[in-house]
């Protein structure tokens, strides 16, 4: 534990998975750490790396198995500074992709305390890489779209739709539990031969994913345990996955034989 324990606040992008791909400057800022508060898709095995004295604290938000909610959370921020001195906000990913930073930042510094922010790798982007899958590639996609799946109330964010009807890759996050749905309104805009990717648990050991189009994703969706985070990928890239086409084929086959 570290000597001054003058109250601050660091913000840590922990990475999208694997214990191995937090940053080398959010590792050393995490040994420093007085006290961790972390998420739900922190790995147990990167908590493990810090010292047992220091206090870690879950305060993750995944589905409808909230452990605080966002004031709570941005109260015992402040709390924990006061009482150990460096607090260490441990999130998945990058802080400020949709992460909820800005809000637990603005809250620190309304107490005087002062707020820095290690940036983290994005899922958005490593989690479709470890599949194999690019978010643009030259003559395939010059750009791609990153967005939640829904608003605060539950409705399609509108990006959703205008992103539908680009040529981007899309990027989705937080969308399992409506993936049929999104797979729906995106085909409104886009062929239905498109393909789409769900990747689950994404860097991990037990990392899974369903590769197929537009027009097939129903059948594949069956196997999806909904109660587990992933990433949407749709657009053109998803067929440079090393198992797009036999997956296709074996689907034609299906069909015919």
């Amino acid at each position: 534990m570290s000597v001054d324990l003058s109250p601050r606040v660091t913000l840590v992008g922990a990475g999208p998975g694997s214990s191995d791909l937090i940053t080398r400057r959010g590792f050393n800022v995490l040994q420093s750490a007085d006290v961790i508060l972390y998420d739900a898709l922190i790995s147990e095995e990167l908590l493990g790396e810090v010292d047992d004295t220091i206090p870690k604290i879950y305060v993750g938000k995944r589905c409808s198995s909230h452990s605080l909610v966002q004031k709570d959370i941005n109260a015992l921020i402040v709390e924990k500074a006061y009482e150990y001195g460096h607090v260490v906000r441990l999130k998945g990913g990058d802080p400020f992709v949709f992460g909820r930073a800005s809000e637990e930042i603005e809250y620190a510094e309304n107490f005087g305390i002062p707020v820095a922010v290690v940036p983290g790798i994005t899922s958005a982007v490593a989690v479709p890489q470890s599949q194999g899958i690019p978010v643009t590639k030259r003559g395939v996609s010059s750009s791609f779209w990153v967005m939640t799946a829904t608003k605060k109330d539950g409705s399609f964010s509108e990006d959703l739709r205008l992103a539908a009807q680009s040529s981007a890759t899309m990027v989705i996050l937080m969308g399992v539990r409506k993936f049929l749905e999104i797979a729906e309104v995106i085909a409104k805009y886009r062929g239905r031969s498109t393909p789409i990717a769900l990747i689950q648990n994404g860097t991990l050991s037990n990392e899974s994913f369903i590769l197929g189009t537009l027009k097939d994703v129903s059948e594949k969706y069956r196997g999806i345990d909904i109660s587990q985070p992933g990433i949407i990928v749709v657009g053109d890239v998803v067929s440079e996955h090393p198992s797009f086409f036999e997956e296709e084929l074996q689907r034609v086959l299906h069909t015919y034989i």
